[in-house]
């Protein structure tokens, strides 16, 4: 289970993260929704462990280990996850080489052995091919030239090969196309257990038409003001979040 508590967060004198509270237990999926400027991906980068963030207050407690005593490295050992809403593209790193190297950093934080190169390919052809991800994506740079739909796929995948604790999506449903976002959606389906917790920030319903949150949460000014079962995303959809705005930060 994940637990924030008291969360107060600045960054360049500006405070974007105030008092916010938030629990998201083993086997949820949790949406937050809410205004541009709100503090939705700040969130999602001060539990990854992002730099440049001041934390002024408060915890977000994984299992009851305070992530923000540890590194963004330790925090993704531990089983935290975050898809961004823009992947980057590394040019001059191999996809495989790369997902190589994330699964064994993986396993050799959990004193586990490395996985055999036959074992490896298999395990990457299998995830691959249910999220329909071709060779010969797998053959180029991490995310070169790929368009936004095959970016995001490629996050799913490593979300699949990691298998981690809790999972954070950060918009995760823009710039893909229908196609494209159920794909993604059906990818992220396939991941839900009882013992995995998703936090999936968005602004619009037509993503949880796919990935059914079991609550939701609307964040404004930096903190948790309303939260509900799905149906509250349809009501945000229908009203908009004019009760709710605020500045950009």
């Amino acid at each position: 289970m994940i637990e924030i508590k008291n969360l107060v967060v600045e960054i360049e004198g500006n405070r974007i993260l105030n008092g916010l509270d938030l629990t998201v237990a083993d086997g949820e999926v949790a949406a937050i929704m809410g205004p541009n400027g709100s503090g939705k991906s700040t969130l999602s980068y001060v539990i990854a462990g992002k730099e440049d963030y001041e934390v002024l207050d408060g915890e977000i407690l994984l299992d009851g280990e305070n992530l923000l005593e540890l590194e963004a490295y330790e925090r993704a050992s531990k089983g935290v996850f975050l898809a961004f809403q823009y992947p980057l593209e590394i040019p001059g790193v191999a996809t495989m080489s790369f997902l190589k190297a994330i699964l064994n950093a993986q396993r050799k934080a959990r004193e586990e052995e490395e996985l055999t190169t036959p074992d490896f390919l298999r395990l990457v052809r299998g995830a691959a091919e249910k999220l329909e991800i071709n060779q010969e994506m797998l053959k180029r740079a991490l995310n070169v030239g790929f368009s936004g739909g095959e970016k995001k796929r490629m996050e799913i995948l490593q979300m699949a090969l990691l298998q981690p604790k809790f999972c954070i999506l950060d918009e995760t449903d823009s710039g893909l196309d229908i196609d494209a976002l159920r794909i993604v959606s059906e990818g992220v389906n396939a991941l839900r257990d009882e013992k995995r917790a998703f936090l999936v920030i968005t602004h619009y319903q037509r993503l949880l038409n796919h990935i059914v949150p079991d609550t939701v949460h609307v964040m404004s000014k930096g903190r948790i003001v309303r939260s509900g079962g799905k149906e509250l995303a349809l009501e945000l959809e229908a009203s908009g979040y004019a009760e709710y705005s605020t500045e950009a930060a």
